[in-house]
């Protein structure tokens, strides 16, 4: 009912920056609590930044702090992760998230992710 689109991954040397991108098809991201997740290869999906609706109150997992940053464009309705000083241990995976907690069209959903390789 809802689709999440992300955009922005590539491959980037270590100490590089990327910007991931994502837009749903409702264009209400910016309503409720969205969160960047990330999963590398035989590893378990996790949740990399935070962003609450309304408000915008935002948190990092520890392994990001102070690197990334995750920001609201409210006229845009679309949602960013800026990526600073890279590590080849952040290559995954970027997925966005939300759950739509009112209406017709309430549910978890999941964007089909965004490749980031981090590589000399």
């Amino acid at each position: 009912q809802v689709q999440l689109v992300e955009s922005g991954g590539g491959l980037v040397h270590p100490g590089g920056s990327l910007r991931l991108s994502c837009v749903d098809s409702e264009r209400i991201l910016g309503i409720y609590t969205m969160g960047w997740y990330r999963q590398a290869p035989e590893k378990q999906r996790e949740l990399v930044a935070l962003i609450t609706g309304g408000a915008g109150n935002t948190h990092y997992a520890d392994s990001v702090k102070g690197r990334f940053t995750i920001a609201r464009d409210n006229a845009k309705k679309m949602v960013y992760l800026q990526m600073d000083s890279l590590k080849p241990e952040d290559t995954a995976v970027y997925y966005c998230n939300l759950a739509v907690t009112t209406g017709d069209k309430r549910g978890i959903y999941w964007g089909q992710g965004t490749q980031v390789t981090v590589s000399s």
